[in-house]
């Protein structure tokens, strides 16, 4: 079995694969300060809770956008999972061309999502994940990464609403059933939710203008993913489990 985590601003999801089978995922709070020990008895915890003994773990893969917690991790994993973790990152095996201004610059996650999406479709494709960012990255059918948007998250453009006004409350990120809102909670959600679609659906089109192609297959995952997803015909499918999968396939070839 393969323990695939991935590591990012605001959670750390972990998923427990057998072969291409997802047996279990858990997820935890990143911006907790965390020892060693304590990230072993989480770990521990959650696989006692899906009734898997460490030492069925094989292997550890991990994709990480945050360096300050990788040494209480690794050692983790070496101390609890008696593993060297194999960490996705540069001269990592991946199957993709990275064709940016700088590319040690891009991150993991999203190397993780574009391996994903080409090895999966071999076709063009942009990923868009909602996470604390969301980025929306093109691959070619050629496995070449060549573009990128990165724009501020759904939580993020609902928490600069509420913490910059004196009066607006903190609110639940939903969509209303109208845009014609009738209160203020109604309204700020209506604000976010239906304008971070406009927002979406924009990106998606110039990319699409700019490439000179309508026959691109667009994909999205992340936390908040499902909620843009159900609300526009622009995104061709949502997979939660993306980043698991990514991290499968890189680490099928590295074994190799």
């Amino acid at each position: 079995m393969l323990l695939a985590i991935d590591v990012g601003n605001t959670h750390i999801c972990m998923g427990i694969l057998d072969n291409d089978k997802i047996l279990g995922n858990f997820r935890l709070t990143t911006k907790t300060p965390r020892t060693s020990d304590e990230f072993g008895i989480c770990i521990s915890t959650l696989l006692a809770r899906s009734k898997i003994s460490p030492d069925k773990i094989d292997d550890v893969i991990i994709s990480s956008v945050v360096p300050k917690i990788m040494y209480s991790l690794t050692n983790c994993i070496r101390k609890y999972i008696n593993k060297e973790p194999l960490i996705i990152g540069p001269g990592i095996k991946t199957g993709i061309k990275i064709n940016q201004d700088n590319a040690r610059s891009v991150g993991a996650d999203r190397i993780v999502n574009v391996s994903y999406a080409y090895h999966t479709f071999k076709k063009p494709c942009i990923i868009i994940d909602f996470g604390t960012a969301t980025t929306f990255d093109y691959v070619n059918e050629k496995g070449e990464f060549e573009y990128t948007v990165i724009s501020p998250g759904l939580e993020i453009s609902a928490q600069a609403l509420y913490n910059q006004t004196a009066k607006l409350p903190e609110i639940e990120i939903k969509k209303p059933a109208s845009i014609l809102a009738t209160n203020t909670i109604d309204g700020m959600q209506a604000g976010v939710v239906y304008g971070y679609i406009g927002h979406v659906e924009y990106i998606i089109r110039q990319m699409k203008k700019e490439l000179k192609n309508n026959d691109i297959k667009v994909i999205a995952t992340g936390g908040l993913g499902r909620t843009i997803y159900n609300a526009t015909k622009m995104i061709d499918e949502f997979d939660p489990d993306i980043a698991f999968k990514g991290m499968k396939i890189i680490y099928d070839k590295n074994k190799k």
